[in-house]
C-alpha cells in the first residue's frame, strides 16, 4: 500500500498455510463451542433446580464464551477460504474492543463465582441472605461493566494512531499489539498502558480468586472426610477452568515478550488460548458437576417423553381415504 495515503482497512494475514483442513478443525471446534454453551445456558435456565447463583454466574459464563469466541473465529474462517482477508478500520477497532472486553468479562465472572464458592463453603448458614437475587444481578453487573471499562483505554488509544501503510496485522484477528506495531507514529508509551491494563485485568482476578480459594481451603481443612469431598465436589469444575484459564492467558503473554519465538508459533497459541477455554468450559462442568449431568439427563427425558407422544398423535390420527 502507498505509504502517502491512510489506511481506511486491513488485512488479516493469519496463518500462513490456508489448509482446507485447519479450516475442518476450526469450524468443529466452533460448531462444538456453541452447541456446549448452549446447552449450558438452556439447562441452567430450564431446569428449576439449578436457580441458584452458582448455576446463574455459569450461565453467563457460558454466554460470554458464545461472544467471546463469536468475534474471531468466524473471521478467521472466512480467512481460510479467500486469498487475501480484509476487514474495514472500522471493523478492526470494535473486533478489538469486543475481544479484550470478553476477555477481561470472563475472569471477572470466574472471579465472582470464586466468591460465591467462598461464601458456600465458608460462611454456608449467611449464604442465602447474602447471595440475594439482587446482590447475583449486582455482581453480574460489575464483572461485565468490568470487562466493558477496562477496554475503553484500549480502544481511546487505538482509535487516534496514523496508519499510513502498510496495512498488514500479523496475527489472526485485530489486537492492538498488531495494530501498534503498524501506526506510522511511536507507540511505545500507549503500548505499555495498555499492557499495564491487560495485566491488572489478568492478576488481579487471579490474586482476588486466589484469596477465595486460600480461605476455601482453611475451611476444608476443618471438616470432615464426607463435607471436605462434596466441597472439592462444588468447586472442582471452578478450579480446572480457573488454571486453563490463567495458564494459557499466561502462555500467550510470554510468547509474545520473549524475541525467539516464531511468527507461527505464536499465533497458533494465540489460536489456542482463543478456543480452548470456551470449548472445554461445558465439558468439564457436564463431567464433574453432577447436579448438571442430572439436569441434562432430565432434559433429555423430557424431550423423549414429548417426542414419543408426538409420534403417538401422529399414528392416531384418523386417514382421509
Amino acid at each position: 500500500m502507498n505509504t502517502t495515503e491512510s489506511v481506511t482497512f486491513f488485512i488479516i494475514e493469519g496463518l500462513k498455510d490456508k489448509y482446507m483442513i485447519l479450516f475442518s478443525v476450526f469450524l468443529t471446534i466452533y460448531i462444538l463451542v456453541l452447541m456446549g454453551n448452549s446447552m449450558i445456558m438452556y439447562i441452567t435456565r430450564t431446569d428449576s433446580k439449578l436457580h441458584s447463583p452458582m448455576y446463574f454466574f455459569l450461565d453467563n459464563l457460558s454466554l460470554c464464551d458464545i461472544i467471546y469466541t463469536t468475534v474471531t473465529i468466524p473471521n478467521m474462517l472466512s480467512g481460510f477460504l479467500v486469498e487475501v482477508k480484509t476487514i474495514s478500520k472500522t471493523g478492526c477497532f470494535v473486533q478489538m474492543y469486543a475481544f479484550f472486553s470478553m476477555t477481561v468479562t470472563g475472569r471477572a465472572l470466574l472471579t465472582v463465582m470464586a466468591f460465591d464458592r467462598y461464601l458456600a463453603i465458608c460462611h454456608p448458614l449467611h449464604y442465602m441472605s447474602v447471595m440475594t437475587r439482587k446482590v447475583c444481578f449486582l455482581l453480574l453487573f460489575l464483572a461485565w461493566a468490568f470487562g466493558w471499562i477496562m477496554a475503553l483505554p484500549v480502544l481511546i488509544f487505538a482509535v487516534p494512531l496514523p496508519f499510513c501503510g502498510p496495512n498488514i496485522v500479523k496475527h489472526i484477528f485485530c489486537d492492538f499489539s498488531s495494530l501498534a506495531n503498524l501506526a506510522c507514529t511511536n507507540t511505545s508509551s500507549s503500548s505499555l498502558i495498555t499492557l499495564i491494563i491487560a495485566l491488572v485485568g489478568l492478576i488481579g482476578t487471579f490474586l482476588l480468586i486466589l484469596a477465595s480459594y486460600i480461605s476455601i481451603a482453611k475451611a476444608i481443612s476443618t471438616m470432615g472426610s464426607a463435607e471436605r469431598l462434596k466441597a472439592l465436589g462444588t468447586c472442582g469444575s471452578h478450579l480446572i477452568v480457573v488454571c486453563i484459564s490463567y495458564v494459557s492467558a499466561s502462555c500467550v503473554y510470554i510468547s509474545y515478550r520473549v524475541t525467539f519465538f516464531d511468527q507461527n508459533v505464536r499465533l497458533v497459541v494465540a489460536v489456542l488460548y482463543s478456543v480452548l477455554t470456551p470449548l472445554l468450559n461445558p465439558f468439564i462442568y457436564s463431567l464433574r458437576n453432577k447436579e448438571l449431568q442430572c439436569a441434562l439427563k432430565r432434559t433429555f427425558s423430557r424431550y423423549n417423553i414429548v417426542s414419543q407422544k408426538s409420534k403417538c398423535v401422529r399414528k392416531t390420527v384418523p386417514t382421509v381415504s
